[in-house]
C-alpha cells in the first residue's frame, strides 16, 4: 500500500509523487489576500485546502520541519480604489479587512501560517530585486516605471502550457506607451501625491502586484522551495509571472517544484463573480451557520474540481456533522491517527476520499466502544472537525434560534391541544412556525421532542 504523497503538479500537468527539496526544511508558500474588502466564500476555499495540505505534511514529515507562508497584499490598485469608494483611508481599510480576515480564518478552524507577512514590510527587499533584474538586463525603466521584459525569460507560459502569443491573445494586457512589449509586466510603478509611496531608484512610488510575493517567499523559504499554492485563477498571470522574475533574479533552473491550484466555487453552475452579482461574504455565514458546515462543505468535492456552491450542500454538511456529534468524546492527542486513514488525503489530497473513511468510521464506532469512538473523534479532529465540544456546537444553535425555550414549550403545547382537538391545519401551522425560528419537532412514542436546527 502506497503511503507517499502525491500532488498534481501544474508545471508538469500531471500528479507527481511529493520529493521534498529536504525532508528537514519542507517550504510551502500560498497566495493570501488582497485586503479591499471583506474575504467571499471563494476566498474561503484555497484557506481550507491548504490548511488541511499543511496538516498532512506537518503529520507525515513533523511539525517543526514545516514552514507554511501566506501572504497578505495591503498595497495594491484594488485596496487605493475601495479606499476612494469607501471614503475611509488606507491604512484603515487594510487594517479593518485583516482584522475581519483573521476572524473568518478562525470561524473556518483554518491553523495560523508559521508566518504571515505584509507586503508594506518589505518594500526594501522589493527595490534590492528589481535592482538586481535591470542589472541582468531583465528588467527596464520607462518613465519612473520598472517593466520586467518578458522575452528574456525563455521558459514563460511553461506553467499555463500555451505559447506566449496564445497567452497575451487571451489575456488582458496593460496597454502602455511605457513598455517595450505589450506582455512586459510592471515591477514598479510611480504613484500620486494621494496614494501610498516608498522613496525608490526610480521615484516614489509602489511595487507590482507580481514582485511582492516573489520577494516574500524568497526571504522566507529561499530561492528555491517545494510548493507554491493558490486559487486557478492566480495562475496565469501571477504565478507565471512570479516563475520569471524569480528564476531571472535569483540565477534557478526552478522556483517552486511543486504548483498547487484548486478550483472555483460556482453557485448555479456559473463562476461566483461581482458581475454576476453572486458573491457570497464569509461574514453573512456567521449569525446562521457554525464554521465547522462551511469547512465540510468546502472538502466536499475534490480541490481540482469545481464546487457548486447551494443551501442543500450545508443542509447535508450541517445533517452529517449534527449525527457525528452524537458520538462526540473529548480526545485530547491524535496519537492513534495511521498513514492508512490518512490515505485519501496523500493521495492528492482527497477530501471526498477521506470524508467517506470518516463515516465508515461513524459506523464502525457506532457499534464499537469507546477506542474505536476516540479514534473516529481524531480522525475528524485531524482536518478541523469536531474540535468544539457537543455543547459548544448545540449552543451555537440555540444562539442563532429566533425563540426561547419557554416559548417553544408553549408552542408545542399548543399544537399538542390543536392535535387532539384534530385541528390538523393549525397543528401544522405551529410545526412550520417552529422550524421557521431554527426549531425541528418531532413525534416519539406519543410524545414530542424538539431540537434546534
Amino acid at each position: 500500500m502506497n503511503k507517499d504523497i502525491f500532488l498534481t503538479n501544474n508545471l508538469s500537468n500531471k500528479k507527481e509523487k511529493f520529493v521534498p527539496l529536504n525532508k528537514k526544511k519542507i517550504g510551502m508558500y500560498v497566495c493570501g489576500p488582497t485586503v479591499y474588502d471583506n474575504p467571499h466564500i471563494g476566498n474561503a476555499r484555497p484557506l481550507v485546502i491548504f490548511d488541511i495540505l499543511f496538516k498532512v505534511l506537518k503529520f507525515k514529515y513533523g511539525k517543526k520541519f514545516v514552514t507554511y507562508i501566506r501572504n497578505i497584499t495591503d498595497v495594491d490598485d484594488k485596496i487605493i480604489k475601495s479606499s476612494l469608494e469607501k471614503n475611509i483611508p488606507i491604512k484603515e481599510l487594510t487594517k479593518n479587512i485583516i482584522e475581519s480576515f483573521t476572524n473568518d480564518c478562525n470561524y473556518l478552524n483554518c491553523e495560523r501560517p508559521s508566518e504571515q507577512p505584509k507586503a508594506t514590510d518589505h518594500i526594501d527587499i522589493m527595490i534590492k530585486m528589481i535592482s538586481e533584474l535591470i542589472e541582468k538586463g531583465c528588467a527596464y525603466e520607462s518613465n519612473n516605471h520598472v517593466y520586467f521584459q518578458v522575452n528574456k525569460f525563455k521558459d514563460y507560459g511553461k506553467l499555463s502550457n500555451k505559447k506566449l502569443e496564445d497567452l497575451i491573445a487571451g489575456s488582458r494586457v496593460e496597454v502602455s506607451e511605457n513598455k517595450k512589449s505589450p506582455e512586459d509586466f510592471v515591477l514598479w510603478k510611480p504613484s500620486t501625491d494621494n496614494e501610498p509611496y516608498w522613496e525608490s531608484p526610480w521615484g516614489k512610488g509602489r511595487p507590482g502586484w507580481h514582485l511582492e510575493c516573489s520577494a516574500m517567499s524568497k526571504k522566507f523559504l529561499g530561492n528555491e522551495f517545494d510548493i507554491h499554492g493558490g486559487g486557478i485563477d492566480l495562475l496565469f498571470p501571477h504565478h507565471e509571472n512570479e516563475i520569471a522574475q524569480s528564476r531571472c533574479a535569483n540565477n534557478t533552473k526552478t522556483f517552486a517544484n511543486y504548483w498547487v491550484h484548486n478550483a472555483f466555487i460556482t453557485m448555479s453552475n456559473e463562476k461566483m463573480s461581482k458581475s454576476q452579482g453572486n458573491i457570497l461574504k464569509i461574514k453573512d455565514f456567521k449569525n446562521k451557520t457554525n464554521g465547522q458546515v462551511l469547512r465540510l462543505a468546502l472538502m466536499s468535492a475534490h480541490y481540482k474540481q469545481p464546487l457548486d456552491w447551494n443551501d442543500k450542500l450545508l443542509e447535508d454538511c450541517k445533517n452529517t456533522i449534527e449525527k457525528w456529534y452524537d458520538l462526540y468524546l473529548p480526545v485530547k492527542n491524535l496519537s492513534k491517527i495511521s498513514d492508512d486513514i490518512l490515505l485519501p488525503l496523500y493521495d492528492d489530497l482527497n477530501t471526498p476520499g477521506y470524508i467517506a473513511n470518516l463515516h465508515q468510521l461513524y459506523d464502525k464506532a457506532l457499534k464499537g466502544q469507546d477506542n474505536e469512538k476516540k479514534l473516529f473523534i481524531s480522525a475528524c479532529n485531524f482536518i478541523g472537525l469536531l474540535t468544539e465540544t457537543r455543547e459548544e456546537w448545540l449552543n451555537f444553535k440555540k444562539k442563532k434560534s429566533l425563540i426561547s425555550e419557554e416559548d417553544i414549550q408553549k408552542k408545542i403545547a399548543l399544537r399538542d391541544k390543536a392535535r387532539e382537538d384534530k385541528d390538523y391545519t393549525k397543528s401544522d401551522l405551529i410545526r412550520n412556525e417552529l422550524l421557521d425560528k431554527g426549531v425541528l419537532i418531532e413525534d416519539k412514542n406519543g410524545k414530542t421532542v424538539w431540537k434546534f436546527k
